[in-house]
């Protein structure tokens, strides 16, 4: 299955694929069947009761709504790092034997289509394209054997990252936490509708329509089930709980000359089964300050 998370005349909804296109819901609709995170959180038949209650609804124009994160409110964002040899590489960094884990917060997120913005502080907007695991069942110190049994679905993120605040400090919170640089979507996919951990499948990213990144998910160093594992390992994982596993090497940082995301451009991240993630760029307006 296949579901859209939008937003339509101030109200939220939620969409699935059917064969004559996307049909859902809004939030205030008869029979709404809740979002897309409450859904997960309820498990079960939950998001099959769903899927066929929205599959009667009303078709959803998805080029005329605004397409939300997926998951906009996850409990946890766990981002891995340096997960494909040549990326390592080419940021100067020898292969950790241990997955280089660090945290996003809900703040940061866009949907597809939302413009990722850079901040008034730097010229150093980089892209980072990704694939997304979103967690289904309460895991922890679960077997890499079991791991994939705890998935929901997948999706696709734009880990972009704001370079000079990255390295400011050796834990990379803040390059990694602008507001409005966490793109992610466009779809969620529903694990029984792709290949197990998603291997096979390629990823690439595309800024203003010139390849920049291109792997397949069977070079991370860390799969899917490997990641889980370990995460579980140490915290619990909740239903609704997104991992962001990794990028390939092309990033900007690594090119000579070195390659920012600047206004006016576009960035795209397309991974087989899930879909193109389109962000186009824009900069920050400057902030006010809070009251």
């Amino acid at each position: 299955m296949k579901f859209a998370s939008f937003a339509k005349d101030g109200q939220s909804g939620l969409a699935i694929e059917t064969a004559d296109g996307f049909r859902g819901l809004l939030a205030d609709a008869p029979g709404f069947p809740g979002d897309l995170l409450s859904l997960i959180r309820a498990g079960g038949a939950a998001l099959t009761d769903a899927g066929e209650c929205l599959a009667k609804g009303e078709v959803v124009d998805v080029d005329a709504v605004t397409l939300l994160p997926p998951v906009s409110a996850p409990e946890k964002i766990v981002c891995v790092g340096l997960n494909y040899r040549d990326h390592s590489a080419e940021s100067g960094f020898a292969q950790p034997e241990f997955p280089t884990l660090f945290g996003r917060f809900n703040s940061s997120l866009i949907g597809h289509g939302a413009p990722i913005l850079r901040p008034e502080v730097s010229e150093q907007l980089d892209y980072e394209g990704e694939l997304a695991v979103v967690i289904g069942r309460v895991a922890r110190n679960v077997s890499a054997a079991e791991a994939l049994d705890y998935v929901s679905g997948y999706s696709i993120f734009n880990d972009a990252s704001v370079r000079d605040y990255q390295t400011k400090a050796p834990q990379w919170t803040a390059g990694k936490n602008f507001d409005d640089t966490g793109a992610f979507g466009p779809w969620f996919v529903t694990a029984d509708a792709l290949p197990r951990g998603c291997l096979g499948l390629s990823l690439i990213t595309r800024l203003n329509g010139q390849v920049v990144q291109e792997a397949q998910i069977d070079q991370m160093v860390f799969s899917v089930a490997q990641i889980i594992s370990i995460c579980s390992s140490f915290m619990t994982l909740k239903p609704g709980d997104v991992i962001v596993t990794g990028t390939p090497s092309g990033v900007g940082l690594a090119r000579e000359p070195q390659l920012w995301m600047k206004e006016g451009d576009v960035c795209e991240v397309e991974i087989t089964g899930l879909g193109t993630l389109s962000n186009p760029i824009r900069n920050a307006a400057p902030l006010a300050k809070s009251a």
